[in-house]
């Protein structure tokens, strides 16, 4: 089966490869099919409650070859690459703001607002209108989807 789209692409290699991550006890956090350089690259990006180590990415990376090389979703030759999202780590979908509630992120907006494109906070969730909404300090700031250009984790090291 060839695709085309990179998006469609990475939803098709997300379905081949759930339950692979689901029977290995690990959740696709993203999928991404990239061009750089001369090069393409299929990037794999898992997540479990304990996080992930290099022997889990290897270990999910042998798991996948078989059945991604069975539905050859991808006409043309590409690099696979399985890894951890880190500490730091975009949130992207609705269950990437879910999973991260609680965390410090960092979020960049398109056009400022009170003079600033970034602000900083403890990501409170999603706010009744489907807004993203931070504290920062004793303040409650809720930023509409379409105003948010990137939201990210971020971790302070030697803050502990």
């Amino acid at each position: 089966m060839k695709n085309g789209g990179t998006k469609n692409i990475a939803s098709t290699v997300r379905e081949i490869i759930a339950p692979v991550a689901d029977e290995l006890g690990y959740y696709i956090w993203d999928v991404e099919f990239v061009k750089e350089g001369a090069d393409k690259h299929l990037r794999i990006t898992i997540d479990n409650e304990e996080g992930i180590t290099i022997e889990d990415c290897e270990k999910f990376h042998r798991a996948i070859d078989a059945p991604l090389d069975e539905a050859d979703p991808i006409a043309e030759s590409y690099i696979l690459e399985v890894s951890s999202p880190g500490i730091e780590r975009e949130l992207k979908y609705p269950e990437h703001i879910e999973a991260c509630e609680g965390w410090d992120v960092e979020v960049k907006l398109y056009a400022p607002r009170d003079g600033s494109k970034l602000f900083r906070g403890v990501l409170v969730g999603y706010d009744e209108d489907g807004s993203i909404a931070i504290e920062v300090g004793e303040n409650k700031i809720a930023f509409k989807p379409d105003e948010v250009a990137k939201i990210a984790t971020y971790f302070e090291f030697g803050k502990i």
